[in-house]
């Protein structure tokens, strides 16, 4: 079937345009807010050509299509619905659907914020992982050089390319907030320049004791926010919701002037005064609890989060580790989460992998194999809602070899030079001497999941209920 077909197909099968509230997309599933679940057929749905298979959660009903294919058919099905992409029937923002409890739209919320900025981490942590290539010994010494010969200019550019993104964090986050809140995102980027303006003394010097923060009202603490993100966060969103409420209520003649000057004023006396203090401090604290949790003796926080981590995908709460791998980064240059949860990710590719062998369904082989492939390069939601977590075994296996793998990445103390890539792609985050014992977690992790399903996670009659 062509994205077309697939369109026309299965728009009457969730109950047509008056059952459907909004569209969206992520980076493998089509993501539909109705009206009235019960219209949704859902087995039809899943016996579709190229659906590899579809959930609730949160409020959505998200059918899985894989990366690259998901893109075509929302635009399918827009084209259908007489839509343009990135709309929303009823005029409801597509990236924010009205359903769903409190706590998961908070965490949609935080998603939607973050995802338009993770392509550029990611490139950014591509970029330390070719200059951590770059500046090894060994690797030098195979050109007959040293670290010495490497012209400075060299190095004055990679880092550049590495430290530009998290020097100015906090302007691509109040962009993104401005944006989902419907504020100015011109308005929201200068204010997030603002929190890292060169007035003010750098969070990096601040930490490292090379400078003093200001003191404002004799017991104020200010300083830049350099990598930080809930100062960011927060002000945006407060400041997006004052700029909107001043539109609504300043003469459209003074406008121009007015709103973008109060926004700006009342947005940076919140995030120096009020805001940015306390936020920092508490996202301190929670990097502390983590840290701590990752550092436990004997690898046991990495057993606990390699195992239950996975869980958080689920419920759809991941992207809310973004902030934690952030901060890390931004503090001291490193990524302790990244190894721990690459390692369940290719755990799932393991357990996926022996209910492909195993499955005597050519629909469960159709999925099961190209979601191996997907899961081995990080996405793991076909592997996932497709088939482990569909027959529960697969999934718990995939559990412990995501455990055994954190474990031992955690003895051995593996850390990233980035964030948002894992399995292999994740190789060019441990361009150093770590890269054969990041290889060696995720094959003892792909093989625990895989021997574990083989044997005891799988079988016909599973296949058949």
């Amino acid at each position: 079937m062509t994205e077309k077909e697939i369109a026309q197909a299965l728009l009457p099968l969730v109950g047509g345009r008056e059952n459907i509230l909004s569209v969206m997309h992520c980076a493998t599933r089509l993501r539909i807010v109705v009206n009235d679940k019960d219209k949704i057929q859902v087995k039809e749905v899943e016996n579709l050509d190229k659906v590899k298979g579809s959930f609730f959660n949160a409020g959505q009903y998200q059918i899985i299509f894989g990366t690259g294919l998901v893109n075509r058919v929302y635009e399918a099905v827009m084209h259908e619905l007489g839509m343009q992409p990135e709309a929303a029937i009823d005029d409801k923002p597509a990236s924010k659907p009205v359903t769903g409890n409190r706590f998961q739209r908070a965490i949609r919320m935080f998603s939607d914020v973050f995802v338009p900025i993770i392509p550029v981490l990611v490139a950014t942590g591509l970029f330390m992982g070719l200059r951590g290539l770059l500046t090894q010994e060994a690797v030098l010494n195979v050109f007959g050089l040293t670290p010495d010969a490497v012209p400075q200019q060299l190095l004055l550019f990679t880092q550049i390319l590495t430290d530009t993104a998290f020097a100015f964090l906090p302007a691509l986050v109040c962009w993104s907030t401005f944006k989902n809140f419907g504020g100015s995102p011109v308005i929201g980027i200068v204010l997030g320049l603002m929190l890292v303006s060169n007035s003010l003394p750098s969070a990096y010097d601040v930490g490292s004791g090379a400078a003093e923060p200001l003191i404002f009202f004799g017991f104020i603490p200010v300083a830049g926010y350099q990598g930080s993100v809930l100062p960011a966060f927060a002000t945006g969103v407060l400041a997006a919701k004052f700029e909107k409420f001043l539109r609504k209520h300043v003469p459209d003649a003074i406008d121009l002037i007015v709103t973008p000057f109060l926004t700006l004023l009342v947005g940076i006396l919140l995030a120096m005064l009020v805001l940015g203090p306390i936020l920092h401090t508490v996202e301190n604290g929670v990097l502390f609890v983590v840290e701590g949790l990752l550092t436990l003796p004997m690898g046991i926080g990495g057993l606990i989060y390699g195992s239950f981590g996975q869980l958080l995908g689920i419920f759809g709460i991941h992207h809310i580790l973004n902030f934690l791998e952030i901060s890390m980064l931004a503090k001291d240059g490193w990524n302790y989460l990244n190894p721990i949860g690459t390692c369940g990710n290719v755990a799932q590719a393991g357990a996926v992998l022996a209910v492909a062998i195993k499955a005597s369904s050519a629909k469960t082989k159709q999925i099961a194999y190209p979601s191996c492939l997907s899961a081995l390069l990080g996405i793991t939601e076909p592997a996932v809602f497709g088939v482990n977590l569909r027959f529960v075994k697969p999934f718990v296996m995939s559990m412990v070899g995501g455990g055994v793998g954190g474990f031992l990445a955690s003895l051995f103390g593996l850390r990233a030079t980035g964030m948002s890539i894992t399995g292999i792609p994740g190789t060019l985050l441990y361009l150093n001497e770590q890269l054969p014992l990041y290889i060696l977690v995720n094959i003892v992790s792909f093989a625990v999941a895989f021997v574990l399903t083989r044997l005891f996670g799988f079988n016909h009659k599973m296949e058949q209920a």
